[in-house]
Formats: C-alpha cells, structure tokens, sequence
C-alpha cells in the first residue's frame, strides 16, 4: 500500500489537470527502476492505462498503479511533496530504504 499526504493530493490533482487527465479516472503511476545515485530510483508519472501485472491502490482521493515488481521495494511508501527552499517536488518516504541519495530521488535496500 502507499499513502499519499495531503499536500501531494493536491500537487498530483492539479498537475493532472495541467496535462489533460481526469483525476477521477487517471491515476499515478509509481515505479522502481535501476539508476540514481543509491542504486534505486523512482520513476512517477501519470497513466490511464492498467496492465494485468499492475496493483492499483487508492489513497486520500488519490488513484495509484505499481507495478508487481516495484511494489516489493515500495510496500508503506509515502508519497510527499516539497516546496523548500532545497528544492521542489514529490519525495517519497520509503521505510524499506536503508540509505537514500541527498535528492531523495535514489535509494537502496
């Protein structure tokens, strides 16, 4: 399962409209891949699209697709959003993470 805090709710449903999807229906799509800095690294964008290997969850209004493999490194993941002075966008708290790059971007296990 991922949660989604508040504020991300609201980033993620206004830039869904920005790039033509309806939040209704559309959903974010969450997913890990190799790379980064750590090793890990995050890979968010938005889809209307479902493969049978995908996971949908639902959260805060919010719809979310992972994939059966990216859900084994994302299980209790948090989904953020930071507007800081160190910088701006969605930041994940993963709680499977045993070192994350100074970004927040890459992670390893």
């Amino acid at each position: 399962m991922i949660k989604v805090s508040s504020f991300a709710k609201e980033k993620v449903t206004m830039l869904m409209q920005e790039e033509g999807f309806d939040p209704s229906t559309a959903f974010v799509r969450v997913g890990v891949k190799s790379g980064g800095c750590s090793g890990l690294s995050y890979d968010l964008k938005f889809d209307s699209s479902k493969t049978e290997d995908d996971q949908l969850f639902q959260d805060n209004d919010v719809r979310i697709v992972v994939d059966k493999k990216s859900l084994l490194y994302l299980v209790g993941t948090t989904l953020e959003y930071s507007g800081g002075l160190n910088g701006k966008g969605f930041v994940f708290q993963n709680p499977n993470a045993n070192r994350t790059c100074g970004c927040g971007e890459s992670f390893s296990l």
